[in-house]
């Protein structure tokens, strides 16, 4: 999924009285137009399943609650608990996307693609939580066990293995292009894999009457909810640390730039992620002197590059004749040696 990154236009306006040049114009407005279009559909197909989610762990949390209240099923409670969160957690995902498809402003340059993030971040902490209650909760039904009807635990436990079934066929699409999404397809997952463990827990208890099973099923579970929301939380926080994404390393996107012809060297660059699969990047770039027009092709060859290998759609160009030095307490000035003006030439 591609999403074109609005700027306010405060941030297009530099000098260029030393012949630097910055880009601001990421693509053509047709190709904008195109990608905002792509940006609409999938936000609007992704709220759909968020939604379609939410009706069927609601449903499922009520029978789970009452079914775990008549027959003394910690595993089953423990479900509709999470269910409970999940159901939250869904609502966080689906306002999150409704507010990252509203515009950029003067204040918010971005946007707000950002509250997908934080929303995945929260889903992530909560799953947790939940899980560590979980566990304390059978830890204390081993230190003391109590009886469990099986047979309406099992009963319960397929329906709600079914119904999760159905809730994460519905978000793998955007599961793997939308971190949100894929935070609420965890939820999901989780509560799939809790029904997988009553299920087996129902089917003991009937033919053996080890009550054990149950909490002893409720903490594995909880040990897998935790292994894939650390990984969401630990994906989260990067981002919002605007970390270098992981499939991209930085000496690698220096050397292929720096390929091109007309270009000397790429330095000072830093790479980030907006928002799901929407990587951006700025870049000081040293070029051979040339003309002003060769320049705006040379720009453009560099965002071709970008885009086509490391997916960055998002770029801020500096065009240079010599190395500046980036530190932050001393002035750099550059000073480019460009042929003499031809005075029989008109200006």
């Amino acid at each position: 999924m591609t999403i074109p990154v609005r700027q306010s236009g405060r941030h297009e306006q530099h000098d260029h009285d030393h012949d630097e040049a910055h880009d601001h114009e990421h693509h053509e407005h047709g190709h904008d137009e195109g990608h905002a279009h792509g940006l609409n559909l999938a936000a609007a197909g992704g709220r759909r399943g968020l939604l379609i989610a939410l009706s069927i762990t609601v449903l499922m949390m009520v029978a789970e609650l009452v079914g775990g209240l008549i027959s003394n099923s910690l595993a089953l409670l423990s479900d509709a608990g999470h269910m409970l969160t999940d159901n939250l957690a869904l609502l966080l995902s689906f306002f999150a996307m409704k507010f990252a498809t509203m515009p950029a402003t003067d204040r918010r340059t971005f946007g707000f693609y950002r509250l997908e993030i934080l929303a995945a971040l929260i889903n992530g902490v909560i799953l947790v939580l939940i899980s560590i209650y979980i566990i304390y909760e059978a830890y204390l039904r081993i230190l003391d066990p109590q009886p469990v009807q099986g047979t309406l635990m099992l009963v319960v436990a397929i329906i709600g293995l079914v119904a999760n079934i159905i809730g994460a066929l519905v978000l793998t699409k955007h599961s793997h292009t939308n971190l949100n999404i894929r935070g609420a397809y965890l939820h999901i997952i989780g509560d799939a894999l809790s029904s997988v463990g009553v299920v087996v827990g129902g089917a003991v208890i009937l033919l053996t009457g080890w009550y054990l099973i149950d909490p002893i099923l409720s903490i594995l579970i909880s040990f897998v909810i935790m292994y894939g929301a650390w990984a969401l939380v630990k994906e989260s926080v990067s981002i919002l640390l605007e970390s270098v994404p992981s499939h991209i390393a930085i000496d690698t996107v220096a050397a292929e730039i720096a390929k091109l012809a007309g270009v000397r060297e790429a330095y000072h660059i830093h790479v980030w992620t907006i928002t799901s699969g929407v990587h951006a990047m700025s870049a000081h770039v040293i070029i051979d002197d040339q003309l002003v027009s060769r320049s705006r092709d040379l720009l453009d060859e560099i965002r071709a590059l970008l885009a086509e290998k490391f997916k960055i759609l998002h770029s801020t160009i500096q065009l240079e004749c010599e190395r500046c030095d980036m530190n932050l307490n001393t002035e750099c000035k550059l000073v480019c040696k460009l042929p003499a003006p031809d005075p029989h030439k008109p200006s």
